[in-house]
């Protein structure tokens, strides 16, 4: 604590050029750390991260009320990979929680995470033990783990996710699995072929 003595502030003409020096470094201190009037439409880098953070948990554990707390109703989500985009949360859920229709023991790691004040990028790793038929893609079972990596955009507006996008190469889960991917004129490529 500093004591100061009425003594020691005489009303001289410095003392009090020094005196409204200090109050005005104090108010443009306070003015420049208030956040702006468009602080709704911006987050925190701390808060970007968490979103992305949670979005992976939820894909983990196909948490539907976690999706809907993250998306904005009107939000977007593309799939790149399979050229889809899915609009508002109805689809936005299905969507994230697909994996769980065929693939059991789901794990997704988010790795490195990348954020600004309205956006976070995340590079993750997906892992699935597939116990059920994927769709018409692979109408079998094969009790085989997959493996493999990605990458997720999302934007944030308010603090929910307006927009989001997913970037993974498809061709390891089919691989994976036991599928090859053929070539016009190379031929088959399987998976023990790629990986010499």
């Amino acid at each position: 604590m500093i004591e100061v003595s009425p003594d020691t502030l005489q009303t001289t003409k410095a003392a009090k050029q020094m005196l409204m020096r200090l109050v005005s470094l104090s108010a443009l201190m306070v003015i420049a750390c208030v956040p702006s009037g468009n602080s709704t439409n911006s987050t925190t880098a701390p808060e970007s991260e968490l979103k992305i953070l949670m979005l992976a948990t939820a894909v983990e554990s196909a948490d539907t009320a976690l999706i809907a707390d993250l998306f904005w109703p009107e939000a977007t989500y593309d799939d790149f990979a399979n050229q889809l985009t899915y609009q508002g949360i109805p689809e936005i859920i299905g969507y994230l929680t697909s994996a769980h229709a065929w693939g059991d023991d789901i794990y997704m790691n988010m790795g490195r995470v990348n954020t600004g004040p309205t956006m976070a990028v995340g590079e993750w790793v997906f892992s699935a033990v597939q116990n059920r038929p994927i769709g018409d893609q692979v109408p079998f079972v094969t009790g085989l783990e997959v493996v493999f990596n990605g990458a997720t955009i999302i934007e944030l507006e308010g603090g929910r996710i307006v927009r989001a996008a997913d970037y993974v190469d498809t061709a390891p889960l089919a691989l994976q699995l036991g599928g090859s991917i053929n070539f016009p004129t190379d031929g088959v490529s399987e998976l023990e072929n790629i990986r010499r």
